[in-house]
Order: C-alpha cells, then structure tokens, then sequence
C-alpha cells in the first residue's frame, strides 16, 4: 500500500537531508524499490523551483541516487525504471530529474545508454525534443544531450534512423538560425552536436548495414539532404560548426565534424554551401590543427586530409586568389617527407593523401585529377550526377571513430604553447 507523504521543509539542509533518508530506505523487494523511487522523484520535484534551481543542485541530487545503498545493491533495476520513467512520464519537473540522471549515470557508465537505446528511447527522445523547447529551453537542451550521449556511443536501429523525418531535421536548423536563449551557449552546440552524430549515423548506416540489413535500401541522410536543397537558409549552421572545430579538443566531436564536412565538399549541391571567409577560417584551423597533432594521432591526420583535397578542389577556393597557396604546399610537402626535425617517418596512408592534395590545380601540380565514383551510398539521395572522391574514402572517413571524452594531444603540449 502506498501513502502520499507531506513534508514540510523550513531551509535547504533540511531538504539535502530527508533526500538522503529517502534514499538511504532499505528495500529488499522491486515494489519497495518502486515506492522509493516515486518518494524520490515526488520530493525532489516538489521542491525543484526552490532547491534545484541551478545544473550543480540538479547534479548533486542524481548523484546521492547514484551513491546511495540502494543504487549500489540494485543499480540495474534502478536503472530500468528510471529508463521506463522517461519513456512514460509528462511532468516537466519529473523530466528534468530524469534526464539529468540518465546523463550523469550514462556518462560513467555507457551501459546505461546501450540500455535507454535497447528499451525504445530514441522515438521518445524525438518526440519531446520536438514538443518541449517552447515550454522549457532547459529541458530541451537535457534531452538533446541525451540523445547526443546515446547516439554517439553506438549505432542506432535502421528502424529509428527512419523515423527521423524532414520536419524534425528542419527544426533543428530552424532553432540555430534563431538568438539562443542561453547566455552560455550562444551557437546552439546542443543543437549542432544531435545534427552531426546523425549524420554520423547515416554514414554508418549506408556503408556498414547491420544484420539484416544490407539488402535494405539506404536511409536518406536527412542532414545532408536539407543542406543540398535549402542549405542558404541555414548559413549560421556553417559558421558554427566552423567555429565549433576551431576549439574544440574532444578527438570524437572533430571527427564528427569532419565527417560532415567531407560529405558537404563531396556532394555536388553543396559545394558552395558556405560562405569563402569561412572557408577561409576553416582552412587556417586545418593548417594548424595538422601542424600541431602528434606523428602518432594518425587516424584524425588522415581524416583532415581527406577533408583537405575537396575543400580546395571542390570550392570557392578553387577560384582566384587562392588562399593560403604557399602555405599549405610547405605543410603537405612537410607531411610527405619521409624523415625530418619535426616529423615521424610518413606513413603510406597519409602520402597518398598528401599527393592527393597536391593534384589540386592551383596547388601548381599538373595532372590533377580526383578519383570519380558517386557518393549516392553515402547519402542515400540522388542529387543529379554529384561528383566525389573514391568510394573508398567514404567508407574511411565513415569509420573513423574515438571514445567520447578523449581528447587530442597537442605537438607541443610540453612546451607551454600547447591549445
């Protein structure tokens, strides 16, 4: 049986301390279990506006679940309701308690997003994305993080990637197209990050199908589809993706990144997507990100270059004055020596690329040619005759991966001038 308990708190120690005796309950059984955890969020959202008002209050109250004996003997089943609460519960409050814990418990421990993606999250996730930013621009910005934490660890279901429609990938550009309401984020990274891990996903998908899946046709990549036939409506998303590599230092969000930017510079209708100063910003940024990465960081190296070749072959850049000319021959002929003071012997991957590059036209090679093959696999669109590199660089640059949170080392982390 089940009683509704009052309380009556007089300052926030008081609150601080009937939380931990919530969850301090001994709870032999799954029902005992259950009522704990509706005492725990009942409470806990009773006093979210007065006690929880701040990201560190809403942490610190997850984190004396995730502390507490009770976590400790039956962590998994815990776990599971919380998950089942998400796919279920309305209140907004409830919501935020939820969303904040699933993020801090996923992120020490990835099974928790293997779980959330197993129980049928990713349709609910897409729905109150959709239906919750009017109403709460905090709980918004929780649940594009979940889906963020749990897309980027594995792959999704086709089934899900499917349920992805138009609508949905329009109002995440539309929301970066708008001022951020957030003083603390004003480029939407939220946004941007869910719109880079999909498109992930769909190049997993198309060039890597999972059981079952190879004889289904490829998902079309909804990312890369709206960016084709409305990308001038979305400028700001370029910018921002720009400005989101040029700091950042997470190995697995630059890969997102460039993943992204190798099928815009690959995919004919959007050659031209961005504007030429950014190109030009995006040029410096791989000039010195190839300068400064380790001779042993070959994996991220050999995806900038694969971003490099179409950048300059494919757009503006193409066209005079060409930006930066005399410094990128002295970086990809520093790249493809075999010896020298600053780099290790080159590896065969990266002097394929590097004489890639150096095919570009107005690189001065003579002979310039890219290898021709439709990226059509990679989209799963058909955009009218798009010109791209070898199909072989698609799947590369599809799998390249790391594990979230590590972070890329810098050449000269030890001399103080490291980012």
């Amino acid at each position: 049986m089940e009683f509704e308990v009052s309380y009556s708190l007089e300052n926030e120690q008081q609150f601080w301390d009937e939380l931990d005796e919530i969850v301090s309950a001994h709870c032999p059984t799954h029902a005992l279990i259950d009522n704990t955890l509706r005492s725990y969020f009942r409470f806990t959202s009773s006093y979210r506006g007065e006690y929880l008002q701040s990201e560190y209050d809403m942490a610190r109250c997850s984190d004396r679940l995730l502390r507490s004996a009770l976590f400790g003997s039956h962590g998994n089943y815990v776990r599971t309701q919380i998950i089942y609460g998400l796919l279920q519960e309305e209140d907004m409050n409830v919501l935020h308690l939820i969303t904040t814990f699933l993020l801090l418990d996923g992120r020490q421990n990835e099974a928790t997003f293997e779980m959330m993606n197993r129980e049928g999250a990713f349709p609910r996730l897409l729905e109150l994305i959709q239906g919750r930013r009017d109403d709460d621009g905090e709980l918004h910005r929780r649940l594009l993080g979940l889906l963020y934490e749990m897309a980027r660890i594995q792959r999704l279901r086709l089934e899900d990637l499917r349920l992805i429609d138009d609508q949905f990938v329009t109002y995440l550009f539309q929301i970066i197209e708008q001022l951020s309401d957030d003083v603390n984020d004003p480029y939407h990274y939220p946004v941007i990050r869910v719109l880079l891990v999909l498109n992930e996903q769909y190049m997993v998908s198309a060039h890597d199908p999972g059981p079952g899946e190879a004889a289904s046709e490829p998902t079309t990549n909804k990312v890369i589809k709206l960016l084709s036939l409305h990308g001038s409506a979305y400028k700001t998303f370029g910018e921002n993706i720009i400005l989101l590599l040029n700091r950042e230092s997470e190995t697995s969000l630059q890969l997102l990144i460039l993943k992204l930017l190798y099928l815009l510079f690959t995919t004919r209708r959007t050659y031209e997507y961005f504007y030429t100063n950014d190109l030009r910003v995006l040029v410096d940024v791989i000039i010195r990100n190839l300068l400064d990465l380790p001779e042993d960081v070959s994996a991220l190296r050999h995806t900038y270059l694969r971003v490099l070749y179409p950048l300059l072959a494919h757009t503006q850049l193409a066209a005079a004055p060409h930006y930066k000319r005399d410094e990128l021959l002295r970086l990809l002929h520093m790249l493809s020596r075999a010896r020298s003071a600053h780099f290790a012997p080159v590896d065969e991957t990266t002097a394929r690329l590097v004489e890639r590059c150096l095919k570009v036209p107005w690189l001065g090679e003579p002979d310039a040619t890219a290898p021709e093959s439709p990226a059509r696999r990679a989209l799963g669109i058909s955009l009218g005759g798009a010109a791209v590199e070898s199909s072989l660089s698609v799947v590369e640059v599809a799998a390249m991966s790391e594990k979230p949170g590590v972070l890329t080392r810098s050449r000269h982390a030890g001399d103080g001038n490291g980012r």
